[in-house]
């Protein structure tokens, strides 16, 4: 059974930094490609980062670059995203997702989903 658990969300400061963590089980991860996504209230699921498990190729979108960096444990099956310099928009649940050999910021063709984990940024 493929499983994906997000966890490291949390409530931090604007200006703060965390890092999310993505455990994947079930499966081996070389033909696929993981992506973080996120969804704030009344807004549609969007795309955060993603990158081929492989290839090490990444993406991200224009409001995270320079920001947030998602990377890889080979060792752990897991992969990371760092969020630095939050705002009180990146707010969202954030959840990573699993898509077979494609590496894609469009959540519609991702298969496997995570339960999402809870970023807000307050002061």
């Amino acid at each position: 059974q493929l499983q994906l658990v997000e966890s490291g969300g949390g409530l931090v400061q604007p200006g703060g930094s965390l890092r999310l963590s993505c455990a994947t089980s079930g499966f081996s991860l070389d033909y696929y490609g993981i992506g973080w996504f996120r969804q704030a209230p009344g807004k549609e699921r969007e795309g955060v980062s993603c990158i081929g498990w492989s290839s090490g190729v990444t993406m991200y979108a224009d409001a995270v670059k320079g920001r947030f960096t998602i990377s890889r444990d080979n060792a752990k099956n897991t992969v990371y995203l760092q969020m630095n310099s939050l705002k009180p928009e990146d707010t969202a649940v954030y959840y990573c997702a699993a898509a077979r050999g494609l590496v894609t910021m469009t959540p519609s063709l991702y298969h496997y989903w995570g339960q999402g984990t809870q970023v807000t940024v307050s002061s």
